[in-house]
C-alpha cells in the first residue's frame, strides 16, 4: 500500500513512476487524480506494455476502494511488473480527506491547450464572424485539424481535412495567395489553438486564426455543419516539403530539440525493458502501414498532443519521434517539450536514415494480441458459430460494440468486474457458459477467468462475433441485456446535447494549471 501523502510526493518528484486508474472511462471522467492514466482493468493485457515498457517501473494502482487493484495484481505479476503498490483506501479515502479530483478526459493536454491560447495569444474568430465572412465570399481557407473520421462526421462548410500533425507539412498545397486567411478548427478548443500556433510558427504572410469553440461553438450559434465531407489535403510537393523542413529546422534550433542517430536509437531500444522508451511514428496511417521502425507505435502528431496520456504513462520516459524526415517529428517534439516532457528527441533523418543504417522495419498495423492470450487459449475450450448449445451467453465487448451487434440472447458484462457480476446471469458454476466478444481476444481471457472461478464448462466462441457474422448468422443490436453498468464508454459532448456542449466549453475555458475548473463538466 502507498498512502496519499507519499503518492503526492512521488508525483511531484522526477522519479519514474506511473499512476494507473483501473476504473472504466466514464467513471474516470467523473473524477480522478490529476495526471493519473486511465487504464481500465480489462485493458491491462492490451495496453500496459505500450504505456509502460519497462517492467521495473514503480506502478501505483487506484480505483474507488482497492478491489479492482487487488484483482489486477496477479495479472501484473504475470506480465513481469515487479514494483506494485495500491493507493491505501482508494479514491474513497482520497476524496474523504478533501483531496482534489478533476473531471474530464485527456485533461493535461487540454490544460496545455488553454495555456497555449493565453501565452501565445492565438487570434480567434467567433462562429458568427466566420459565417459572415463565408457569406460575403472572403478569401478563406478553412482547415479541420481533427482526425479524418471526426472530420467526416461533421465539419465547417467547405473545410479541408488536415490533421494537426500534417498542417505544416501540407498547408502549402492548399493556400495559394498570401492574402488568404487561414482558419483552423477542431471540435472544441485545444487542437484549434495548437494547429493555429503551428502554422504561425511557419511565419507565413497569411493571417492565421483559430475558430472559437470549434464545431461545437458553430452548432451552438445555430449554424449547420457539413456532413460526410471528403476533401483531403493533397500529398506535399517538393516545395511544401522544403518549406516545412525550413520551419522545422528553425523550430528545432529555437526550442533546443535533440536529435538521435539510428545507432543511438538502436542502443535505446536494447534497454527498453529497463528504461521506458516510446518510439512514436507521427505520420499518417497509410505511411505507417507501408513501413515503420520496428516496434514503433503509430501516433499521429496532432493526436499525441491532444491525448498524450493515451500514449505515455511515465512522464520521465524517453520519447523518440519519427517521420519521413524531420518536419512532422520536430513540430510534435516541440509541443511535447513545451508540455513538460523532459526527454523528447527526434530520429535524425527519419525513417530513410533508419533504413540506410540497416534498422529493422515492420509493415502494417500490429494485430494487438493481448498478453496471456496464447496461454488462455490453451486452457479454454472453443465452440464454433452455430454450435453454442445451452446455457447463458456472455459478451465482454465494449458496451457500444455490444449495442452495434452481438450474438442473439447474449448478456453484456464488463470484464473488469466479471468476478462480481457473472453470478447474476450464470449462477450455476456447473452449467455450460459461452463467452464472446468482437474478435475472440478479450472473451478468451474472460473465459480463462471463469474457469479459475470454478466454471469448468466455460467456453469461448472461436473468432467472436466476427466469425459469427462471417458464418452468415444474424446478430442482435441495441443494449438488450445489460447486466452491468455501461460505464466503459465516454460519449462526446456533441452526442449528449446542447447543455453538455455548453458545459464542456465553459469547463475547458476555465481549466487551471492543475486540471481544476470553476465550471462543472458533468
Amino acid at each position: 500500500m502507498i498512502v496519499a501523502d507519499e503518492l503526492v510526493r512521488r508525483m511531484q518528484s522526477n522519479a519514474p513512476h506511473a499512476l494507473l486508474d483501473l476504473r472504466e472511462k466514464a467513471t474516470y471522467e467523473r473524477g480522478h487524480i490529476y495526471r493519473a492514466t486511465s487504464l481500465p482493468r480489462r485493458l491491462l493485457e492490451f495496453r500496459l506494455p505500450a504505456l509502460v515498457p519497462a517492467r521495473s517501473t514503480p506502478l501505483v494502482l487506484c480505483d474507488e476502494d482497492g478491489r479492482l487493484a487487488e484483482r489486477a495484481l496477479p495479472t501484473l505479476g504475470e506480465m513481469g511488473y515487479t514494483d506494485l503498490e495500491i493507493l491505501a483506501g482508494g479514491l474513497a479515502v482520497w476524496r474523504a480527506d478533501g483531496r482534489p479530483l478533476v473531471q474530464g478526459i485527456n485533461v493535461p493536454s487540454k490544460v496545455f491547450g488553454e495555456r497555449a491560447l493565453h501565452e501565445w495569444k492565438t487570434p480567434q474568430l467567433a462562429p458568427h464572424e466566420l459565417h459572415e465572412r463565408i457569406t460575403r465570399g472572403d478569401d478563406l481557407l478553412i482547415v479541420d485539424a481533427r482526425t479524418p473520421e471526426e472530420y467526416a462526421r461533421g465539419c465547417l462548410p467547405g473545410a479541408w481535412s488536415v490533421p494537426g500533425g500534417e498542417l505544416v507539412f501540407r498547408i502549402g498545397e492548399l493556400v495559394r495567395h498570401p492574402e488568404t486567411t487561414i482558419v483552423v478548427h477542431c471540435g472544441g478548443r485545444t487542437r484549434s489553438y495548437i494547429g493555429a500556433e503551428s502554422l504561425r510558427r511557419m511565419e507565413l504572410p497569411n493571417p492565421v486564426l483559430a475558430l472559437e469553440n470549434g464545431t461545437m461553438g458553430w452548432e451552438l450559434a445555430g449554424l449547420t455543419l457539413e456532413r460526410g465531407a471528403a476533401r483531403w489535403a493533397p500529398a506535399p510537393t517538393a516545395r511544401s516539403r522544403a518549406a516545412a523542413t525550413r520551419t522545422a529546422t528553425r523550430v528545432a534550433r529555437e526550442d533546443g530539440i535533440r536529435f538521435v542517430s539510428p545507432d543511438k536509437l538502436t542502443a535505446l531500444q536494447a534497454r527498453r525493458r529497463r528504461d521506458n522508451l516510446h518510439v512514436l511514428d507521427v505520420r499518417t496511417a497509410d505511411e505507417y502501414a507501408a513501413g515503420h521502425v520496428a516496434g514503433a507505435v503509430w501516433a499521429p502528431g496532432g493526436q499525441v498532443v491532444q491525448a498524450t496520456d493515451e500514449y505515455v504513462a511515465v512522464r520521465a520516459a524517453s520519447i523518440v519521434l519519427v517521420c519521413d524526415g524531420v518536419a512532422r517529428s520536430v513540430m510534435t517534439a516541440s509541443w511535447l517539450s513545451r508540455m513538460g516532457f523532459p526527454d523528447v528527441a527526434v530520429l535524425a533523418g527519419g525513417l530513410p536514415a533508419w533504413i540506410d543504417a540497416g534498422g529493422a522495419v515492420e509493415t502494417g498495423h500490429p494485430a494487438g494480441v493481448p498478453f496471456g492470450w496464447e496461454a488462455a487459449r490453451e486452457r479454454v475450450a472453443r465452440v464454433e458459430p452455430g454450435d453454442l448449445g445451452t446455457g447463458p451467453i456472455l459478451s465482454v465487448d465494449a458496451s457500444d460494440a455490444y449495442a452495434r451487434g452481438h450474438v442473439p440472447g447474449a448478456y453484456w458484462l464488463c470484464r473488469s468486474r466479471l468476478e462480481w457480476t457473472v453470478g447474476t446471469v450464470a449462477p450455476d458454476r456447473r452449467a455450460p457458459v459461452v463467452v464472446t466478444c468482437a474478435d475472440g481476444f478479450a472473451s478468451t481471457l474472460a473465459a480463462a477467468t471463469l474457469t479459475g472461478l470454478g466454471y469448468a464448462a466455460a467456453r469461448v466462441l472461436d473468432g467472436g462475433t466476427r466469425a459469427w457474422t462471417q458464418a452468415g448468422l444474424a446478430v442482435e443490436d441495441g443494449g438488450t441485456r445489460l447486466a452491468d453498468e455501461p460505464d466503459d464508454v465516454v460519449r462526446k459532448p456533441y452526442e449528449r446535447g446542447r447543455d453538455a456542449m455548453e458545459r464542456y466549453l465553459r469547463w475547458e475555458a476555465d481549466l487551471d494549471a492543475e486540471g481544476r475548473s470553476r465550471s462543472r463538466l458533468l
